[in-house]
């Protein structure tokens, strides 16, 4: 049987509201997605952040008439009316594996992939990170993500203490537990994001290497690398404190920054550490360094 797709495009704030219309307008499910790509992070617990410009998607039988839908949704959201509409027709199909299909293995540099659970490892002798699309962010396909996994790939991690701070999913921490590091700790604010980690740590089989803690709960730890994905302003305000965590020598990897924020980013941290040249993908970029020989402030 085919189906009726009713896609409303609009605010964030209004978007719970059309969800909510969508339902009761007798909808088979409603989805939310990214309008405009627009990579999110989730900062404080309990955040449940939207893009600027959504896509709230309803999926209705076939014999459903859109034109009544869409009359009800109009007298029933008067105040929160969307930017576009469209109407389309889709064919029945097995909808897990439609899903599916659109995530494949990703290689990282020369030696590491990320693959969803469900995919055979191109190269069973590579570093393979099994991770599956879920709620917390991080699954490799943003250039944030993509810059730090790259990072991590042509680094010598043996005998290391790698923290990753804002572990998302924990993709970073685990590909740096199966990449040689001695002890990594995943830390995030968002409970979410440390069940993700917990899990997915477990299903690589390196749940006995990372340790998986609230930002709020991160004692006063020796790093070798410290690693962080998350936003500009977060990132500058943690600068002292990942100074305290790292020993002379000791290497910080940042990203989640603009290509306009960087350099206030990078004179940030250059009170404490010598920072290398940056690297730009998408007008994403990651920076790195390393600790100096001057004590903490």
């Amino acid at each position: 049987m085919p189906w009726l797709q009713i896609t409303l495009e609009t605010r964030a704030a209004d978007a719970e509201h059309l969800a909510e219309a969508l339902h009761e307008a007798g909808a088979a499910a409603v989805t939310l997605q990214d309008a405009a790509d627009q990579p999110l992070f989730q900062l404080e617990p309990g955040d449940s952040p939207l893009w600027t410009n959504t896509h709230v998607i309803g999926l209705f039988t076939a014999d459903c008439d859109p034109t009544e839908i869409l009359a009800q949704l109009q007298s029933g959201t008067e105040h929160t009316q969307p930017l576009r509409t469209l109407v389309t027709t889709l064919p029945d199909q097995d909808w897990e594996r439609s899903w599916m299909d659109q995530f494949h293995p990703i290689r990282f540099g020369e030696r590491l992939w990320v693959c969803p659970r469900w995919h055979t490892p191109p190269d069973p002798t590579a570093v393979n990170v099994m991770l599956d699309p879920g709620l917390a962010f991080g699954t490799g396909t943003h250039a944030t993500t993509a810059l730090c996994l790259e990072w991590l790939d042509g680094e010598d991690l043996a005998d290391q203490t790698v923290l990753d701070f804002g572990c998302g999913s924990g993709i970073l921490a685990i590909a740096a537990a199966k990449l040689g590091a001695a002890e990594v700790w995943a830390v995030d604010h968002d409970p979410q994001a440390l069940l993700a980690t917990r899990d997915n740590a477990e299903v690589n089989g390196v749940e006995k290497i990372i340790t998986v803690c609230g930002a709020e709960n991160l004692t006063a730890i020796h790093a070798d690398v410290v690693l962080a994905n998350i936003l500009a302003a977060p990132l500058i305000a943690l600068a002292p404190r990942f100074a305290r965590l790292l020993p002379p020598g000791g290497r910080v990897v940042l990203s989640g920054i603009l290509a306009e924020q960087a350099e206030e980013v990078l004179e940030n941290y250059r009170a404490w550490f010598t920072m290398a040249t940056i690297t730009v993908r998408e007008g994403w970029v990651r920076a790195h360094g390393r600790r100096n020989q001057t004590p903490a402030a």
